[in-house]
């Protein structure tokens, strides 16, 4: 267990789409509840493009339950793959209140004896209204675990 999990709740940055701060509650030693809040800049990804592409910025905000793999990868640092599902809430720049479900896939690294975690994720997302359609979100990220 890492001096990160030890301590439970972090709270950090996440860089990509999208971009804003990133929490994370351990729930157990494998498991987590993931929770991010945003920007998107990317305007809207998921619609049938119409020559009107709307590349406006929009809030971004979700939240995911994660499953955590520590013996996926052997290596002398602590690097475990996660998994999860989740929901996405956006508003804005083509997206009118829109919802999604999210899947999670992703690798954090916890450098040896520090309170923080790193981590690389690729996020597909099934948009379930306002427009319908299949998304794919990513981000880097680091968070302190206080």
């Amino acid at each position: 267990m890492s001096v990160a999990q030890d301590r439970n709740f972090g709270l950090g940055v996440i860089l990509g789409e999208p971009t804003g701060i990133s929490a994370k509650l351990w729930t157990s030693q494998l498991n987590a509840l993931d929770f991010g809040l945003g920007w998107s800049v990317g305007g809207d990804r998921i619609g049938k493009y119409d020559g009107s592409y709307n590349g406006g910025s929009r809030v971004h905000f979700h939240m995911d339950y994660l499953w955590h793999s520590f013996d996926a990868i052997h290596s002398a640092e602590r690097v475990q793959l996660y998994y999860g599902i989740g929901g996405r809430f956006n508003n804005g720049a083509g997206y009118t209140s829109s919802l999604a479900v999210r899947g999670v896939f992703g690798v954090t690294w916890f450098p040896s004896e520090t309170p923080i975690d790193m981590f690389l994720e690729l996020v597909p997302s099934l948009q379930l209204m306002s427009p319908t359609g299949f998304g794919m979100d990513a981000g880097i990220g680091a968070r302190y675990f206080f």
